[in-house]
């Protein structure tokens, strides 16, 4: 997919927002959406996406929404530092297949790094679910914190 992709109104990622597709939810409001990955490069990687725009990539994306992505995914990270304790944290946006993209919804990774692990390669493999929703209830826990 090259960086002129036509939006798929059928990638799983508009899917997770229409409720066609279960997600691991952290964070929504009325524009924008994160949830865990389910093919996490490590422990507590989180993904962030804009609600409604129906935008492939960075090129395409409404500066609106953008921001309010980048907002999301700024408090996301506190709570995912705050909780999780990483040495470090990535936070990455791809734009077309060769640079990485495997959804063309736009949205942001957050990878907490941790030190002496190494990061998984991207879809190698699925997280346990019991894992993911065990991670799900402590960082809702902590955005609820965060939002008092």
């Amino acid at each position: 997919m090259s960086l002129t992709t036509t939006y798929d109104p059928q990638n799983i990622f508009a899917q997770i927002i229409r409720g066609d597709a279960p997600c691991y939810r952290l964070y929504e409001d009325d524009d924008v959406l994160a949830f865990l990955d389910v093919f996490p490069q490590s422990y507590g990687h989180a993904l962030v996406i804009p609600k409604r725009s129906a935008a492939c990539n960075i090129l395409d994306v409404d500066t609106e929404a953008l921001c309010k992505v980048m907002t999301v995914a700024q408090k996301l990270t506190r709570v995912i530092v705050d909780e999780l304790k990483p040495e470090g944290v990535q936070i990455a946006q791809f734009n077309g297949a060769p640079a990485g993209q495997t959804v063309f919804h736009i949205h942001v990774h957050i990878v907490p790094r941790y030190s002496g692990e190494s990061l998984g390669i991207h879809a190698a493999g699925k997280a346990e679910p019991a894992e993911l929703e065990k991670l799900q209830v402590r960082l809702a826990k902590r955005i609820a914190l965060m939002d008092r």
